[in-house]
């Protein structure tokens, strides 16, 4: 009987994967430029949203997504102030109200731990925006309320 116990728990530690928090930006790049799978989980009430260049208040939203593609640029190599991790989805989703959009995610993490999300909706016949909003925020951390979380995926 301990045996079988012992067996499906070491069974689960292999089938599925155990999230560590990743809480800064050299932990993240280092984690990407590994090989390491990464999800992001965005609480966007944390963030301060922006729409057309004005503040207003945040949504009660959460948002999650694996990082499947990335790009880095290192401190002024494309002018850029700051270096920055780069990455983005898009997905084809159904709005009640813009019936069928492509849903455009895209974010910038910064070396100092700030991050800018733009999410948009286009139309999919000729990538007409018909929403486009801009969150800023912070990687979470046990220092602070940042709105987004990143985990390395780990196999057991």
């Amino acid at each position: 009987m301990i045996k079988i116990l012992l067996l499906t728990l070491l069974c689960i530690q292999i089938i599925f994967p155990q999230l560590r928090q990743v809480s800064s930006f050299d932990q993240l790049f280092t984690y990407l430029k590994n090989g390491y799978e990464i999800r992001v989980v965005v609480e966007y009430q944390k963030c301060k949203l922006f729409i057309d260049s004005s503040e207003v208040n945040s949504i009660n939203a959460i948002g999650g997504m694996n990082i499947s593609t990335f790009e880095y640029f290192a401190k002024g190599s494309i002018r850029n102030e700051k270096a920055f991790i780069s990455f983005s989805e898009n997905i084809l989703i159904s709005h009640k109200r813009y019936g069928y959009v492509n849903n455009y995610v895209k974010f910038r993490i910064y070396e100092d731990n700030s991050i800018e999300i733009i999410a948009r909706y286009l139309k999919p016949d000729n990538y007409e925006i018909v929403m486009d909003e801009t969150f800023y925020c912070e990687i979470a951390n046990s220092s602070n309320n940042g709105g987004v979380y990143f985990y390395l995926m780990e196999r057991g």
